[in-house]
């Protein structure tokens, strides 16, 4: 009898060994599926006069081929590797607007002070004064054009958050609902690990993380998670979903919001920051708007706010053919101020405005205005340079921008955001229409234009193509387009070699967790035979058993 448990033994170690085997195979192409081996030790032996006498194998565990390590390098390049494409496509489409010089805005700069030379040449011509107002309606176009694909794009990114988010709590539901299987098998099964339930809760945290970067954290069989700066978003049994909402600083922006509980147990949303979320399509989502759609819109803007100001103070020096002082050729708009959504009911909203005179010192960063119950503070945003202001009696004056505050009663901690260009190119249209208008003629003594053969205006106008108006009086406004277009081209391609560095990052890592977790289907296959002429050698055990107890019966009868 003791031949047949060792035949039995063997047969029950040999079938959990084809069986894991097969499993394997199975699961060869399964995403997240680490290689299962049965472990298995001797069974003991029987103490007799003559020894020790083995009483076989039994199998102990079912271990996966899994290392913590290699898992973890593989999550964490592939959390990059997706933030790096998502912002790829995103800052793609942004490069092929502004790079193309044949139909673009550069080429409508260029277009535009061409028919100023030609008016400057010939002022009476009505013919050049129509062309004249034709370019200028072409380029102011092709800025609102471009303002407006800057303005669905960031649109997009708001959908994509929003849908982003979705998905995100999607998996912090699933993976929660793991944690209660793996909880209830160990419970069940105590000793034993449940591999199958494991493998897809890992894959589902790898998966999570090509959405946004999560850090883990594993105890008492269960896993938790926290995003940003330490945000808990699963934890313990509990599950804090994200949330999208209009970010209180700028509606027009959709925030991130972590929930947590209050003193009364009630889950409130607050708002991060978009620095504080990184990795994951989430975060290239994130560092896409505020590292490059903000920044060219703010340069667009500015170049807009360039051509039109520029032109418009040298326009009303000029005399138009009537002998009538120029007004102003292009539309200006003005800053944009957004109150904070938490400030006091009595806080108001200032009054924003270009100071005359100081083009240059307009920049391309937004501006956040803060209270303090005293005086008021001015930082560059996203730059943070805090500012010191003029202020001359309720105005505050700083680079290019004058906030009046009269008549407003804010309380300490109200703040608003400037936004000096954010919208200047959508405000961008040519005011006159009549020919006649333009004011090309000089003038020959106070308040009297020198006559309609007189260009001497139209040849301030046109030299204005390469007068460094902006940036401090460094730049004219072609070069303010070039750096421009040269900025988003130089953060493509720095996007796209990092996106190939990233891409070879990968497939290393998961090659090297492949070498210790993924299925060799060749290995298996020889695993297949050995198994089976395990389970025919204890069969025959079991068969010689009987075979001897057939004999013993016999010898008796």
């Amino acid at each position: 009898m003791n031949l047949a448990n060792l035949g039995k033994a063997g047969l029950l170690v040999a079938q959990n060994r084809l069986q894991t085997a097969g499993h394997n195979i199975n699961n060869a192409a399964t995403a997240g599926y680490n290689r299962q081996t049965v472990l298995s030790q001797t069974a003991g032996a029987t103490p007799t006069a003559g020894g020790w006498i083995g009483r076989g194998v039994q199998a102990v565990s079912v271990q996966r081929s899994y290392d913590n390590f290699l898992q973890n390098q593989l999550t964490s390049s592939l959390t990059r590797g997706a933030a790096l494409k998502t912002y790829g496509d995103q800052i793609s489409q942004i490069n092929n607007l502004v790079a193309d010089r044949t139909v673009g805005i550069s080429p409508g700069i260029q277009k535009f002070f061409d028919s100023l030379d030609a008016v400057a040449s010939a002022p009476a011509d009505v013919a050049a004064r129509q062309e004249l107002i034709g370019q200028a309606n072409s380029l102011a176009a092709q800025v609102r054009d471009a303002n407006a694909f800057l303005d669905s794009q960031r649109a997009n990114v708001n959908i994509q958050v929003d849908t982003t988010v979705t998905q995100i709590n999607s998996y912090l539901d699933r993976i929660q609902d793991l944690n209660r299987q793996i909880t209830t098998a160990k419970a069940t099964n105590p000793g034993q690990p449940p591999n199958d339930l494991l493998d897809q809760r890992d894959q589902l945290v790898s998966d999570l993380g090509q959405l946004v970067d999560v850090k883990a954290y594993e105890q008492d069989d269960r896993v938790s998670l926290t995003i940003g700066n330490g945000q808990t978003v699963l934890g313990g049994d509990s599950v804090y979903h994200l949330e999208t909402h209009p970010s209180k600083a700028d509606p027009s922006r959709l925030a991130v919001n972590y929930t947590t509980k209050d003193a009364a147990g009630t889950i409130i949303p607050i708002e991060m920051s978009d620095k504080q979320i990184t990795g994951g399509k989430l975060g290239g989502l994130l560092s896409f708007r505020s590292d490059a759609l903000d920044a060219t819109q703010n340069d667009l803007g500015r170049i807009a706010l360039g051509i039109s100001i520029a032109l418009n103070e040298q326009h009303v020096k000029g005399y138009d053919l009537s002998g009538t002082q120029g007004g102003e050729f292009f539309n200006v708009g003005t800053p944009k101020v957004i109150g904070n959504e938490k400030n006091s009911a009595t806080a108001g909203t200032p009054t924003a405005s270009y100071v005359p005179g100081e083009l240059s010192k307009i920049t391309n960063q937004d501006y956040r205005v803060e209270f303090d119950g005293t005086n008021y503070a001015v930082t560059r945003v996203p730059e943070g340079t805090v500012l010191t202001p003029t202020v001359a009696g309720t105005t505050l004056s700083f680079d290019g921008v004058a906030i009046d505050t009269a008549g407003m009663a804010p309380a300490a901690g109200d703040s608003w955001l400037i936004q000096p260009t954010r919208d200047a190119a959508a405000a961008m249209t040519v005011t006159i229409t009549d020919p006649a208008k333009v004011a090309a003629a000089g003038e020959v003594s106070p308040g009297v234009g020198a006559g309609t053969a007189n260009g001497d205006n139209a040849l301030e106008l046109a030299a204005l193509r390469s007068k460094k108006v902006l940036a401090n009086g460094s730049m004219g406004m072609n070069e303010a387009y070039s750096q421009l277009v040269n900025t988003v081209a130089v953060k493509t391609q720095q996007n796209t070699t990092a996106q190939k560095a990233q891409e070879t990052l990968v497939s290393q890592n998961y090659s090297a967790q492949q070498a210790v977790s993924g299925v060799n289907l060749d290995e298996e296959y020889i695993n297949l035979q050995q198994y089976q002429e395990q389970y025919r050698a204890a069969a025959r055990l079991i068969d010689t058993a009987s075979t001897l107890f057939d004999t013993l019966l016999a010898l008796r009868n």
